[in-house]
């Protein structure tokens, strides 16, 4: 790393402390209904629509009525892909998308993965983008912070039989979380440069003709591969642009600090209409963590120990910053294949200044990867450069962050809670080593909870692993794969890992916008997503039904940096070793061509 990569993860780590604890304390008093002047409009608003805020729910109760609200998303935002051609907000004429391609993206927004395998600016209309996707990024994010609350609950309250009122907890996250931070955001980004209009697309005249390569495609939309295995193209060329215009801002507000992801332009955050600037660059990072690393104080705040909140969010930001390291040293040290010629082949001599292919000059090498740490430790997905150029082991970081369950940091509410799943299997291995009955918070961690703590946990590592072998035996899997060899088994793994734990980011290079990759992806979103908050829901029940214990001399404290490091210890060893055999066939292989 230079000094411009010390010196920018340095001022990004400190600003993220400072605007982290008072968004906790302001994450807090939203969600305990400490907020006098909300209370009518919340009062009016449950009236409304026929709900008793007093009335709170069991678990299973409450997992019920999310997985319908969520259903409800799934099936509106279908129907929107499906009948834009015939709807308003349309200037552009845009067609009705495949039923495949419809169902992939509607199961995408509705489970905060945001994965897309269409052209956004060529493919949705303004109305399917505002009421569909970007409303999409509202509850999505609003769900996994109701989901982390209700476990903060569970912990908290003691012999109670509820959790909570979902619709309330709901309008609470949407209502004075969400949406003010995005109106103020939006009207930022709009500033910087950002687009926000309705306009249709204008054409304009280049002053040089372009000359470019476009593949060859057969009946289904695939890529015609030659006698070398390699796609096939055709030169083009043309003097003409369209210039993708729409309401731009509004939307990549809630697409970071939801840690959605989902780009109105197919080159997210790379494309300057989204992200014109390094300013506007530094503050999408700083608020893809705001919120979930804001809930790690609100959940020191909610227990009445602000120590465990200290602890979860030290640990989290211990692994973000080995990761950053990491990734932003792969990729200054750049590709030993274009060293400079004359230079002796016995020397480690990578191209000058680092591997630059597929990042914007205007971010630069440590600003691009330092972004695909964050948005990856986050469920975000949004991109400002090329994953798929990175360096093996630069493109490795982002897939070890996804594959320790985005837990540093991780998506909103998302990350806090699968970081409590494993201090939950922490303690539990701590009380086998010692024989004593593991306790965390005061509450007595037995049976119940570990299974429930296990499903969590391995769940999205069938997802994975499975989906991927299918892919890898099935024709359909192996026809998007546009480069052979361990980097195309990368891109194959990385999109069941962004899939599966609900990421949405994408290596590229892989044609997945086909039946086979629409419909698989769909179902490794759908369960990475509820077969994981359903267990977090019924431990958050089991919890609030214990009565609290009384702190012992024998009782592990879980603050300080004992507990910390065993916290990052089991992160380590249960997250990522059942993914590192593939791991070895992909990056790791690899690299270790590429330096032969």
């Amino acid at each position: 790393m230079n000094a411009h990569g010390w010196t920018l993860l340095a001022v990004y780590s400190v600003v993220l402390w400072l605007l982290a604890m008072p968004m906790g304390r302001y994450i807090a008093a939203v969600m305990e209904g400490r907020l006098r002047w909300a209370g009518r409009i919340e009062a009016g608003l449950c009236r409304l629509c026929g709900v008793k805020p007093e009335a709170e729910m069991g678990w299973l109760q409450y997992a019920l009525a999310l997985l319908l609200f969520n259903g409800l998303g799934v099936l509106a935002v279908y129907a929107l892909q499906r009948l834009q051609l015939w709807l308003p907000l349309n200037p552009q004429g845009m067609a009705n998308v495949s039923p495949d391609s419809s169902f992939n993206t509607a199961i995408s927004f509705a489970t905060n993965t945001n994965w897309q395998g269409y052209v956004g600016e060529t493919t949705m209309s303004y109305l399917t983008q505002m009421l569909g996707l970007a409303v999409q990024n509202f509850f999505s994010a609003a769900t996994g912070i109701v989901v982390v609350i209700a476990l903060i609950r569970g912990f908290a309250r003691h012999s109670a039989k509820a959790i909570g009122n979902l619709w309330v907890d709901l309008t609470r996250a949407t209502l004075w979380l969400l949406l003010p931070l995005c109106m103020v955001y939006a009207v930022f980004l709009a500033q910087q440069g950002v687009v926000q209009n309705f306009d249709a697309y204008p054409v304009v005249h280049t002053l040089e003709t372009q000359h470019y390569e476009t593949p060859k495609l057969d009946a289904e939309g695939q890529p015609i591969k030659g006698a070398d295995g390699q796609p096939v193209t055709e030169p083009q060329q043309t003097r003409e642009q369209t210039l993708a215009m729409g309401p731009i801002a509004s939307q990549e507000a809630i697409k970071m600090l939801g840690t959605n992801g989902g780009g109105f332009l197919n080159a997210n955050s790379a494309h300057p209409y989204e992200n014109p600037t390094p300013l506007t660059n530094f503050v999408q990072m700083l608020s893809i963590f705001l919120i979930p690393a804001g809930l790690c104080f609100a959940f020191g705040r909610m227990v009445q120990d602000r120590r465990q909140g200290w602890t979860v969010a030290a640990a989290m930001g211990v692994l973000f910053l080995v990761g950053a390291v990491a990734a932003m040293s792969f990729e200054q040290q750049g590709n030993p294949l274009l060293a400079p010629l004359g230079v002796d082949q016995g020397m480690s001599l990578a191209q000058a200044g680092g591997n630059m292919e597929g990042k914007e000059t205007r971010f630069g090498i440590a600003d691009t990867a330092l972004f695909a740490t964050i948005t990856t430790d986050a469920s975000c997905g949004a991109i400002n450069g090329w994953h798929d150029s990175f360096t093996p082991l630069g493109g490795l970081v982002p897939l070890v962050n996804m594959q320790l369950g985005e837990v540093v940091f991780g998506g909103v509410g998302t990350g806090l809670y699968g970081m409590l799943i494993f201090a939950i299997l922490a303690v539990f291995i701590a009380g086998l080593m010692i024989g004593r009955t593991p306790e965390y918070l005061g509450k007595k961690i037995e049976a119940h909870e570990m299974k429930m703590s296990s499903i969590a946990i391995l769940v999205t590592p069938l997802l994975v692993l499975l989906g991927t072998a299918i892919a890898v035996l099935s024709p359909a899997g192996q026809a998007g794969v546009a480069n052979p060899g361990a980097h195309g088994f990368s891109e194959i793994l990385y999109a069941f890992t962004s899939a599966a734990n609900n990421n949405g980011s994408a290596f590229g290079g892989l044609s997945a916008n086909t039946p086979f990759y629409n419909v698989l992806l769909g179902i490794a979103m759908w369960f990475g997503r509820f077969g994981v908050i359903v267990p977090v829901l019924a431990i958050a029940g089991s919890l609030a039904a214990k009565k609290r214990i009384a702190t012992t001399s024998g009782t592990l404290p879980t603050h300080g940096l004992l507990f910390g490091g065993l916290l990052i210890g089991i992160v380590l060893l249960v997250g990522l070793l059942n993914y590192v055999p593939a791991l070895a066939l992909g990056p790791v292989v690899e690299h270790l061509v590429l330096w032969k």
